[in-house]
């Protein structure tokens, strides 16, 4: 699923982050409710797990917000209230279901595996662009029909790109989007990764050069014929 996460305790967005990503979805992630409104009008989403005690834009109020411009994505409400009155509030603001916090990561998948169910219309998407494919479910990529065993990093690195293709990306703007908590990491790293992405390409037989350096900017898709 395509994963909003709007939540301000990084301790708790880090490890919910890092199973979501192992379980193959794709998660963006605001540390308030004024950034996680703005992302649901760049981005349709399946899915977002919304803090009620949230600063700028309180939980429940970007909850009605969203509702009230017509947002079709399930909402899970993540709060440390437990009372019948807290919970009742926030599912009357339009919320899909209500998990009080502290909660096992297990139960989380299970309630959201639950709302999946209500809405059958969710399904991986599936990136074309010329020769290349990447399905976000099963996380396959091919490049003219030959696979391409790319590490989780390269993996995240070229399905932004390719949910972004006429963006173009600075290396702090993919460090803050795959590295969010890893402050160690440095351009270096990103430099790395987009060599070794284009290496793979070419080793696959491919004669497009698919992502392409802006000089003194970052990196951007290449204009290709896709499919």
């Amino acid at each position: 699923m395509k994963i909003l996460l709007v939540e301000d305790d990084d301790r708790i967005a880090r490890p919910l982050i890092e199973d979501l990503r192992a379980q193959k979805h794709s998660i963006d992630y605001a540390r308030d409710g004024l950034e996680g409104w703005e992302w649901t009008q760049a981005i349709a989403y399946d899915l977002i797990l919304l803090d009620v005690m949230l600063p700028k834009l309180d939980g429940v109020s970007l909850c009605r917000r969203l509702r009230s411009n017509g947002c079709k994505a399930q909402i899970l409400m993540l709060t440390a209230r437990d009372s019948i009155s807290d919970k009742v509030v926030g599912l009357d603001a339009g919320a899909d279901d209500y998990l009080v916090k502290p909660f096992d990561l297990e139960e989380l998948s299970a309630r959201m595996r639950a709302l999946a169910r209500r809405s059958p219309d969710i399904k991986p998407e599936i990136f074309h662009y010329g020769a290349l494919s990447l399905d976000s479910g099963s996380q396959i990529v091919s490049c003219s029909g030959q696979p391409l065993s790319l590490t989780s990093k390269e993996f995240m690195i070229l399905d932004y790109l390719l949910r972004n293709p006429t963006q173009v990306f600075t290396r702090t703007a993919l460090m803050d989007r795959i590295w969010e908590f890893d402050k160690q990491s440095g351009e270096d790293t990103i430099r790395t990764h987009i060599t070794n992405l284009r290496r793979k390409l070419r080793a696959a037989g491919s004669s497009d050069t698919f992502i392409e350096t802006v000089y003194g900017v970052g990196y951007r898709l290449a204009s290709v014929d896709r499919d």
